[in-house]
This record gives structure tokens, C-alpha cells and sequence, in this order.
């Protein structure tokens, strides 16, 4: 059984409600539920979300360290948040990141991302499927 946790950042909580055009119109929670009823067996798959960098900080940490890899959707901090890479680079599960939109098709300062370089996939563009992406290639890594 593989550990995997999802860290959502900040607006993520707002998902369904939240400018609907670009995000989508379903909540993550059902998502969830639906996604561990469908890797019950292959996936135990733990979620925090915050919108405090701080706090995503401590999870990453953590979760890196007691699971076999971490799904990250880092919202606003993907294009801004160094700290955040760094907790990356210093976990030694690897880490996924997951965006909803393109972000190589948005405003020019999305474009950027100071995660991916230290994550072992991107999966962007493809709303709430993203995540299941992510944790399908996570799943065909070797454990730690």
C-alpha cells in the first residue's frame, strides 16, 4: 500500500465556488472521497490544505519523511514561493506538482513555476483529473 499525501495551498479550499470558469464547479472533498474509494488497496491517500506558506512548510516536511510521495498543488506560491521549493529539495519522497490550468497559458507572471525543477512530474491543464495523474505516476515509483 502506498502512502500519499496531497498538500493543496491557499484558495484551494474555495475549489467549486471559486471562479468556476477556470477551476471547475465540483468541491475537492467529493473528489477525494471519490479518488480513495478508486485506489482503496493501492493508495492510502492523506489531504491538508492551508492558505499559510508556514503551514504548507511544516506539511511538506513532514509528509516527506512518512510517505512514499506527496501530491502538491501549491496555488499562488507556485510562483513565488522559494521557501517552498527548498521544503521540496529537502524531503526525500518525491513530489508531484498538480495545477488545475495551464499555467504556461495564463497571466505572464503564473508562467513561472519554482517547483517544478524539483518535482518529479508536472501535471497542469486538466483540472481535478490532475491529481489522479499524479497519483497514478506516483504509485508506479519503487517505495523509499
Amino acid at each position: 500500500m502506498h502512502k500519499i499525501a496531497i498538500i493543496n495551498g491557499p484558495n484551494l479550499n474555495l475549489l467549486g465556488k471559486r471562479e468556476p470558469s477556470l477551476y471547475g464547479e465540483q468541491a475537492f472533498e467529493p473528489f477525494l472521497e471519490e479518488l480513495r474509494r478508486r485506489y482503496a488497496g493501492t493508495a492510502e491517500i492523506t489531504c491538508f490544505q492551508s492558505n499559510h506558506e508556514g503551514d504548507l512548510i511544516d506539511r511538506i516536511q513532514a509528509d516527506g519523511f512518512r510517505s512514499d510521495g506527496i501530491i502538491l498543488n501549491a496555488g499562488g506560491y507556485t510562483h513565488t514561493s522559494i521557501a517552498l521549493r527548498d521544503a521540496v529539495s529537502a524531503v526525500p519522497a518525491p513530489v508531484a506538482e498538480v495545477h488545475l490550468t495551464d499555467i504556461n497559458t495564463r497571466e505572464p507572471f503564473r508562467r513561472l513555476s519554482y517547483l517544478t525543477d524539483v518535482c518529479c512530474i508536472t501535471v497542469m491543464g486538466k483540472g481535478l483529473q490532475g491529481y489522479e495523474e499524479a497519483l497514478r505516476h506516483l504509485i508506479r515509483l519503487p517505495k523509499l
